[in-house]
C-alpha cells in the first residue's frame, strides 16, 4: 500500500474504473426495495424521543397509558398516538385485564437493538 498513490475524494469519481470484481453477486445479495423501505420505515419509529422514551419505560416493565402518562410526564393522547404508532410497526404490544390496557415490547430484539444503539452512543 505503500506505493499506492492517494487520490483526493472529491477527484474519486472523476478518476474511479470500479473494481475488477464482478458485483453480480453482491447485487443479487442486496435488500429488495419493498424490504428497504420496510426497515426505513421501521427505523423512523426509533426516530422520535416520546418513542424512545416510551421504549426505555417498557424495558422495565409492562405498563398501561396512565403509568407512562405519569412517568413521562406527557397527556394520555399523546401516549397513546405513540403507542399506536409503535404498535402498527410491531414494536409493543398490548395486553387487556379488564379496562386496562397493558404495553409491553414485542419481543426480544426490539429489547436487543434498543440496548445496542444506547451502547454504540455512549462507546467513546
Amino acid at each position: 500500500m505503500e506505493n499506492q498513490k492517494i487520490i483526493p475524494i472529491e477527484d474519486c469519481d472523476a478518476t474511479c474504473s470500479g473494481s475488477d470484481t464482478s458485483l453480480d453477486n453482491l447485487r443479487n445479495s442486496l435488500l429488495d426495495k419493498t424490504t428497504s423501505v420496510q426497515m426505513a420505515d421501521w427505523f423512523k419509529a426509533f426516530s422520535d424521543p416520546t418513542r424512545l422514551r416510551i421504549i426505555d419505560a417498557l424495558l422495565q416493565r409492562e405498563l398501561c397509558v396512565h403509568d407512562l402518562t405519569v412517568l413521562l410526564d406527557m397527556g394520555q393522547s399523546a401516549i397513546s398516538h405513540q403507542l399506536r404508532s409503535l404498535r402498527n410497526m410491531r414494536i409493543v404490544k398490548r395486553r387487556k385485564e379488564g379496562k386496562t390496557v397493558y404495553y409491553s415490547l414485542d419481543d426480544g430484539h426490539i429489547e436487543q437493538i434498543f440496548i445496542q444503539t444506547l451502547q454504540h452512543i455512549k462507546h467513546e
